[in-house]
């Protein structure tokens, strides 16, 4: 897993050619549930348009378990291919662009298509704001009771997510790291060793 960029919001951005209207809207979705949600939103508000063309990677830029494309009515491979080609290169993730199509009357042609939606999805591109995403790693911590508060603290001071706490005849702590390496350290400090850690898979 790498280091990654996001959209922060939404983005509009309308191009014109030969009288057909492109408006491109970009937004975050963090899987493809929300994807799709988006997309009806989207449907929904221009109902009356000849095509809502698509394409997502609804989670981290290299799980292609989250991608996906359509082409909506639009020649096959013209539309939802050549916008999810510019967001692979953009390095983005968690993010939907859909571009929705208004027909002018003037046949485009197919390398004009392609062209058009890769030139509209590239501009609501550039008008997104985005912020850095940096891996989570699941960790499993396990001590003595006696233990538990400096666990939390440096669970806390390394900004630790999802974390969940079970009692027995140990403390069994899970939760979500950027630097389990980090953590480990800090935990082999305060315990001497006694403080049990892994990476989940």
């Amino acid at each position: 897993m790498s280091i990654y960029h996001k959209p922060v919001g939404e983005a509009r951005t309308e191009l014109e050619i030969k009288r057909s209207r492109f408006i491109s809207i970009a937004a975050p979705v963090s899987d493809t549930a929300e994807c799709q949600a988006f997309i009806q939103s989207v449907k929904d508000e221009f109902p009356d348009a000849r095509h809502h063309c698509t394409a997502f990677i609804a989670g981290a830029p290299n799980n292609s378990q989250c991608y996906g494309m359509s082409d909506d009515g639009e020649p096959s491979g013209k539309a939802g291919k050549p916008m999810f080609n510019v967001l692979m290169h953009s390095g983005l993730g968690e993010i939907v662009v859909v571009i929705v199509r208004y027909f002018g009357g003037i046949k485009l042609g197919t390398g004009g298509l392609v062209k058009a939606y890769s030139q509209a999805t590239q501009m609501v591109l550039d008008a997104l704001d985005t912020e850095e995403v940096r891996p989570h790693y699941a960790v499993e911590i396990e001590a003595d009771y006696a233990f538990e508060s400096d666990i939390r603290h440096w669970l806390k001071e390394l900004s630790a997510r999802k974390v969940d706490c079970q009692y027995s005849q140990f403390v069994s702590l899970t939760a979500e790291v950027e630097e389990p390496d980090l953590l480990a350290e800090r935990l082999q400090q305060s315990g001497q060793g006694r403080i049990r850690f892994k990476v989940l898979d």
